[in-house]
């Protein structure tokens, strides 16, 4: 990636929907240039995708949990993922260094639901225990940090 890939990214992070006329104004390229970079940048995996970013209370999803997994010894780490993936509530899923296997985000409308899940995840084979902790707000998330060239 040269420095106009990177403010391509950069751009396209702060507003997705910025037209190719506007990228190409910002870049100093032509709009059809603009348009071969950014596929390029989406063939190459950089551009993953582009989303609406929705406030989860104004969808009923005002509880967020944080919950970690401790993975049995002889768990199927492949079939504990696909267990989880079929979890629609949890939306992000790490794996971890340390005594949790895996740390994933929640989110639920009622503490209730997020009963159910915690018991949907104890039951799940290969998943030995859990640890819940709940946001009480969102000071921030998804904060994207500022692009910087790969190191050469």
């Amino acid at each position: 990636m040269d420095a106009i890939d990177l403010s391509l990214v950069e751009l396209l992070r702060g507003n997705a929907r910025l037209s190719y006329a506007e990228l190409a104004r910002q870049v100093g390229l032509s709009a059809p240039a603009v348009h071969e970079r950014v596929g390029k940048l989406e063939a190459g995996g950089v551009l993953r995708g582009y989303r609406a970013d929705v406030a989860p209370e104004a969808i009923g999803l005002g509880v967020t949990a944080l919950i970690g997994i401790v993975e049995d010894s002889g768990a199927d780490t492949d079939d504990v993922l696909a267990a989880f993936r079929a979890m629609p509530e949890i939306e992000s899923c790490y794996f971890m260094a340390g005594v949790e296997s895996f740390l994933l985000k929640a989110r639920v409308g009622t503490i209730a639901e997020l009963e159910q899940l915690i018991v949907r995840l104890n039951r799940t084979p290969g998943v030995a225990s859990t640890r819940t902790s709940i946001a009480l707000s969102t000071k921030w998330e998804n904060r994207p940090q500022p692009v910087t060239p790969p190191a050469t």
